[in-house]
């Protein structure tokens, strides 16, 4: 219990020690999926999957904090799986290269489903996966300077638009906060606090340079 005395101080050791026993899934291990692993990987969860097809390159790696120069070519999800084991002694990781319809595939049970990916047409995959599990899963995104994150439960994620359209560019601290902002939503949702569902929060600087916040009631 040493490794997790902060923790401990937060919540008290029978919270931490429920976290031993619950199991979420990543789908997805660029931007979100990097830093999601660092704040989760190390707090105690026991038993985290990783789902990426992807490899790693060269323009990747300045917000993607899990990979370094020389990691190009290599695939994301195992390098995350190794940065986790290597940080944290008391989780299982499970890196599954391929797709999300390879891993729905296996029948995995999990706790929690976590979106890290980064378009629309698969959120919306993964919101049908969920419902057909019976799983909440948690949404966030990413652009330019400013981000979204709900914890779906009840609602449709067919509330999102989905289209084609071209992403902006990205500011790397901004994945970072959302990553962060995602991952307190799933400790608090994993050691049974009150998190608030199907709401979705919007981050984003006005023109003036001010962080501001909207929240947002998803439809059911």
């Amino acid at each position: 219990m040493n490794y997790f005395h902060r923790q401990i101080q937060l919540w008290g050791e029978e919270k931490q020690a429920s976290l031993q026993h619950k199991k979420i899934v990543i789908i997805g291990c660029g931007g979100l999926g990097s830093s999601l692993a660092y704040a989760l990987g190390s707090s105690g969860i026991g038993e985290i999957h990783l789902v990426d097809f992807d490899t790693v390159s060269v323009h990747n790696i300045h917000r993607q904090i899990a990979f370094k120069v020389g990691d190009e070519g290599k695939f994301k999800a195992q390098i995350v799986k190794q940065s986790i084991e290597e940080r944290c002694p008391y989780v299982k990781v499970f890196a599954h290269v391929g797709r999300l319809e390879d891993f729905t595939c296996k029948g995995i049970g999990v706790d929690l489903i976590i979106d890290a990916t980064d378009n629309l047409p698969t959120r919306a995959l993964i919101d049908t996966y969920a419902k057909e599990v019976k799983t909440p899963w948690l949404y966030g995104s990413v652009e330019a300077f400013h981000g979204q994150v709900c914890l779906f439960e009840q609602s449709s994620f067919k509330a999102f638009a989905i289209s084609n359209k071209t992403p902006e560019g990205i500011a790397a601290p901004i994945v970072m906060h959302i990553a962060s902002l995602q991952a307190n939503l799933a400790l608090r949702y994993l050691v049974g606090l009150r998190v608030k569902k199907d709401l979705l929060y919007y981050l984003y600087f006005n023109d003036e340079g001010e962080l501001m916040t909207q929240k947002l009631n998803m439809p059911h």
